[in-house]
Formats: C-alpha cells, structure tokens, sequence
C-alpha cells in the first residue's frame, strides 16, 4: 500500500493559506486505538472523551452518568471542548463499554457533531492537538469537497474488494482504527465480526480511491449505525500522521502533511 503521505499529498499541492479568525481555543489531545482523545466536559463531568467527527450525536457513557445520579436517557446539559462552550446540549445516554475496550483510561463519553457543527475543527495528528475556529496555516494542502449528510460531513469515495466496486459518501472518522469502515448495509465479510470494536480492523478491501488517487490492500471493517446515503467511514488509519481541517460550513476538508 502506498504510504499515507504519499496517498494524501498527490491530490495536490496547493500554496500557502491562512483562514480563519481565533474564538474557541485549543486542547492537548491523544490518538489511542485508532481514536482521537481530549479532555472535554459534559456539564460537571470532566474527563477524557473520543473526539469523533463521524458521530452525529455527543453520549456520555451510562456508567459516567449513573455516577452523577443521572437515570434518564438523554439530558440537557452544556458542553466544554478546547474553548468551545455549547450551552444546552441534548446528550444521549449510552454503553461505551464496547468502545471503550483496550483504552487505558476510561472513556467518559463521545464528543459529537451536534457540539462541533458551525465551528472550524483542526486535528493534528502529528503534534496531537485539537483546534476549534483557530487560523489555518499550510504551506501545502489538498482540500476536498465536503457533503454533509443526516449531520455528518462526507466526501466522496470509492472501494473495491477485487470482483466488485462501489462508490458513495463517506464520513470523516475520526475515531477508528479502520482506514475504511462500510456500511453494513453494502458489505459483508465471511465469519464473525464485532462492529463495535472500532479500534480493530481485521479485514482487508482491495483498494480505496479518492479524487482518483489509489491506496490498496485496505485495513477495514463494517459500521452498522451510519444514516442512509453515508455508504461507510474514512478512519485514522487514513488521516493519522497529518493535519485535518473541516471549515466551519462544512463545506471542504483541507488535508496537510
């Protein structure tokens, strides 16, 4: 397979750019598991939470939420990330014990696009840092066209497993292992596999292309819980070693070494 680097960089080498005007901030972040994680806050509940642009919604683990007496599945209640303050969030209730697996610290909860839509969001990989409405500084860069769908912003993509090829929208996934995950509505793989854990990618597609640019021998797996239109995810496996930024109208994703 070619290298990420390589992969990413021959879309394009565009000049120099400088967007944005800072408002929000800025916050450490760690890549674990094929995960992006920052500490973040769910009204008093600080703690350390998957920064995760394929997720519509921002959950706060059940265990988290029983702790802070709370028995109902959804509250309102603000949100704190890198700056970002959202006031009255509707956070889901949930089990993340199947997506907190292998982590070493416990996950508090998920940080969703309900939180971060509206806002320029910079992941740097390399220097692991998470950037909200920060300027945008890059000597080169790809920036592809961003759809979003059902919330969750998607660019154009096309897989094959070798006899059979298809193409759709996929989100940005900033919390898998799997270069690829697809729709467990378009895919299928002999033997049993666990769709929750989404820090393994035990299966293999042939290729992966995107703006005509080919990646082969693919790690991947299934997503069972993607919208309708949303055919699978770009994961970290593709986005790891570089510079993400999706504009504030999630419009484009620019893309920097």
């Amino acid at each position: 397979m070619r290298s990420r680097v390589s992969f990413l960089i021959a879309f394009a080498a565009l000049p120099w750019a400088t967007l944005g005007v800072a408002h929000a901030g800025e916050t450490r972040c760690w890549f674990e598991n094929g995960a992006v994680i920052a500490p973040a806050a769910i009204g008093d509940m600080a703690g350390d939470y998957v920064v995760d642009l394929s997720a519509p919604r921002t959950l706060l683990h059940n265990t988290k939420a029983q702790m802070a007496g709370i028995t109902t599945e959804a509250v309102t209640l603000p949100v704190q990330i890198a700056g970002l303050k959202a006031s009255a969030v509707t956070v889901t209730i949930a089990d993340l014990d199947d997506r907190g697996a292998g982590f070493v610290t416990p996950i508090a909860g998920v940080i969703g696009m309900d939180v971060l839509a509206g806002h320029s969001i910079e992941i740097d990989f390399s220097a692991c840092q998470v950037r909200i409405d920060q300027p945008w500084r890059a000597r080169r860069q790809v920036v592809l066209p961003v759809e979003v769908i059902d919330g969750l912003p998607t660019i154009a993509a096309a897989v094959s497993d070798g006899p059979t090829a298809r193409s759709g929208a996929f989100a940005i996934d900033t919390a898998s292992r799997a270069m690829a995950r697809l729709s467990t509505r378009e895919g299928r793989v002999a033997g049993k596999l666990d769709v929750n854990a989404r820090h393994k990618a035990p299966a293999r597609l042939r290729a992966l292309s995107i703006a005509g640019v080919l990646a082969e021998n693919v790690p991947a797996t299934l997503a069972e819980d993607l919208p309708e239109g949303v055919s699978g995810t770009l994961g970290t496996a593709l986005w790891a070693r570089h510079r993400l930024r999706l504009s504030a109208d999630a419009r484009t994703l620019s893309i920097a070494p």
